[in-house]
């Protein structure tokens, strides 16, 4: 009984490592197909060909989804064929290889390889081609190559990269950048290339990784002639990448960047700043030389000359009567500081001329510099003397000094009437002074500026008044009357009643609105009877009230025309007279200006600017204090120096006043009664404004007297 049992046993647990088996190859079967979905995100389904009515052959491909990039078609020869690559793609087709014979186009070849799909197009003949994109579908159109394009440096050929390589060099070429920098650009196929930059030594190594390099790339470039710290460029193939060595030379810095399929490379030379020259100047007292090493045991000056000669390249020649030794150990020294302390320690000097240098005594080279002195002055003594007549078009003669210009024997002739300079002195000093003159005999720049003066006024006053009274109708000799007048705060424009006249005696106290000052006539009234009692009493009421507001602007714009660095004044007004007591007793008569005036005095700087002292003043006579005394003069000035572009607009000042006043007329206590006691209150508001702008606007002008 115990062997069956076992053998069920054992059957059973069979069954499960099976059944356990089958599920697992079941999930492992799902999960690869899962994987093999995520990696291919997209494929080919199909390939159709046709001709167009003007022999234009177009190639459309369906793909399962739109793509993502487009791809690059690359064109061959030898034979001629475009191929296209497309990146995570795989072929759904069923074939490798599709037949066409349709125009130019013979055959379409399809590979794979991992998830990149490679379509060639097999051409009889150089063709063109144009990529049109429709949703999931690509349109390839191939045109017919004519003579035109055949030679057009913008074909680019190259070998056929293998599929197997990621990316692939389509050319290299160098230039030079405007400011000296060598540029290495190099065209890749594909923007997906991983780069590599970094220095090895004294070169600059730039690795293109998993990329192809075509045979016809594989050189060594010579680029000495363009005068940039790169001379060699040397590109090669390294395993699956290539290699690109640039070669600079001297100090240098360098830069790279990418964009797509476009990779530059920039090496610039590293230029010391005039901060670290100085600087480095300052730690040696000021010399600047390579640092070199000397240490001699008593020998020969002229010995220890000619091995700094050698050291510099420079021609030295020493006198005859350099002679003696010495002895000096001089470590990481600049050499024109060691060159110094070898003279120096001999009692020589040295002059350089060029790139050659004279050594000798120092006695001798001060003897022989004062004889060359005394030979150029016995020579300027007899010198025969030369005369030239000069026209001057823009200066005037006597604005142009030669005063420590000519030599003792020169002179100058001016003749104001012709603007002539006639000028008599040695052949050498006259070629100076023709250029002296030269450089003063230009144009002189004309600047118009023009000043705006804004004076802008507001004011504002209301007023209302009221009164009332009460009256007693009952009998003309026994009347009586008394009456309360005040104002309250409200609109304007009250019309005026015919009552007015008839109640004007009936309110016995007359507190109305206020006149407007300078206009005819009085406030706006309204008189009415409101109330008639029992016992023959009535009340009388009079309302009236005013309101004015006024708004006003003055501009005044003075301008005016000037050369450059000369003063100009415009201006406009009256001359008011003053009468004043002398020392004698007797009176006499000043007169004080009231004008408008503008004084400027521009100056044109080098980057077109206009620097101008102003001086711009605005006075109006004003109103008499009394009867005995002249009358007032209102004055606004403003004085400053700016500095404004050409044709720009500066606000050079601005005074802004405000003047706010109420007036409150009441009764005592009766006043202070809410509502009721704005008939026993005057109230009175003024608001008045008023603000002053100054513009200014220079431009420069050109010759004809044109803006510029």
């Amino acid at each position: 009984m115990k062997l069956p049992i076992m053998v069920n046993i054992i059957l059973w647990l069979g069954i499960v490592t099976l059944s356990n088996l089958f599920v697992s190859s079941i999930l492992a079967e799902q999960i690869a197909a899962e994987k093999i979905q995520e990696t291919q995100q997209n494929s080919i389904r199909s390939i159709s060909v046709s001709t167009m009515q003007g022999g234009e052959v177009v190639a459309k491909l369906v793909l399962d989804k739109a793509l993502e990039n487009t791809p690059i078609g690359t064109t061959l020869n030898n034979p001629s064929r475009i191929y296209f690559d497309f990146y995570n793609t795989s072929n759904n087709l069923g074939a490798n290889i599709r037949e066409v014979d349709e125009g130019e186009l013979n055959s379409i070849n399809i590979v794979q390889v991992g998830d990149r799909t490679r379509v060639v197009l097999n051409l009889s003949s150089l063709m063109t081609h144009e990529i049109l994109e429709a949703d999931n579908a690509l349109l390839i159109k191939l045109n017919r190559v004519t003579e035109s394009q055949v030679v057009s440096p913008t074909v680019n050929f190259v070998e056929e990269a293998p599929v197997e390589a990621m990316n692939s060099l389509r050319d290299i070429d160098f230039r030079r950048g405007v400011n000296g920098e060598g540029r290495v650009e190099v065209d890749l196929l594909n923007a997906g290339s991983g780069i590599d930059v970094y220095q090895k030594g004294d070169d600059l190594i730039v690795e293109f990784v998993q990329t192809y390099l075509p045979n016809n790339l594989e050189r060594k470039l010579d680029v000495v002639d363009f005068a940039t710290p790169i001379k060699f460029i040397n590109t090669t193939r390294y395993g699956g990448n290539v290699r690109m060595v640039v070669k600079p030379t001297g100090r240098w810095e360098h830069s790279a960047y990418q964009s797509g399929t476009h990779f530059v490379l920039e090496v610039r030379e590293l230029v010391e700043s005039k901060e670290e020259i100085e600087k480095k100047k300052n730690a040696v007292g000021g010399y600047t030389g390579e640092k070199l090493s000397l240490n001699f045991q008593n020998v020969e000056v002229r010995a220890v000359l000619q091995v700094i000669a050698d050291f510099t390249n420079l021609n030295i020649i020493a006198s005859d009567s350099v002679s003696g030794n010495l002895t000096l150990r001089l470590r990481d020294v600049p050499w024109d500081q060691a060159f110094d302390i070898v003279l120096q320690s001999n009692g020589l000097d040295k002059r350089k001329t060029g790139n050659v240098v004279f050594v000798a005594p120092s006695k001798e080279m001060a003897d022989r510099e004062l004889f060359d002195l005394e030979s150029k002055l016995q020579v300027s003594e007899m010198e025969p003397l030369q005369t030239e007549t000069f026209q001057l078009n823009h200066r005037r003669v006597t604005s142009i000094s030669f005063e420590g210009m000519l030599t003792e024997r020169g002179m100058v002739n001016i003749d104001e009437i012709s603007n002539t300079l006639t000028i008599s002195d040695l052949p050498t000093k006259i070629v100076e002074l023709r250029k002296f003159i030269q450089r003063l005999d230009v144009f002189e720049r004309q600047v118009m500026i023009e000043a705006r003066i804004v004076e802008a006024s507001e004011t504002f006053s209301r007023d209302l008044g009221a009164r009332f009274g009460v009256k007693n109708v009952t009998g003309v000799g026994n009347s009586r009357r008394f009456g309360a007048s005040g104002s309250v705060e409200g609109s304007s424009g009250l019309a005026s009643s015919g009552a007015v006249s008839s109640l004007s005696d009936n309110l016995n106290i007359n507190l109305p609105a206020a006149g407007a000052l300078g206009l005819a006539g009085g406030p706006a009234a309204l008189g009415l009877s409101l109330i008639k009692i029992n016992n023959g009493r009535l009340i009388n009421l009079e309302l009236s009230a005013l309101q004015t507001d006024s708004k006003g602007r003055v501009i005044a714009s003075p301008r005016v025309v000037t050369a450059h660095g000369v003063e100009a004044v415009i201006e406009q007004g009256d001359r008011v007279p003053f009468q004043q007591a002398t020392s004698s007793g007797a009176t006499s008569v000043r007169f004080v200006n009231a004008t408008l005036s503008l004084k400027v005095k521009p100056l044109i700087t080098h980057d077109n600017k206009i620097d101008m002292e102003l001086d711009i003043n605005q006075d109006k006579i004003g109103e008499s204090v009394n009867a005995f005394l002249p009358p007032a003069i209102n004055t606004k000035k403003v004085t400053t120096k700016v500095l404004v572009d050409n044709g720009g607009t500066v606000v050079i000042g601005g005074i802004f006043e405000r003047v706010e006043n109420n007036v409150v007329n009441k009764v005592p206590l009766l006043g202070d009664i809410p509502l009721i006691g704005n008939l026993f209150r005057n109230l009175a508001r003024q608001d008045d404004k008023r603000e002053l702008l100054v513009f200014v606007t220079p431009r420069i002008l050109k010759e004809e007297l044109n803006l510029q």
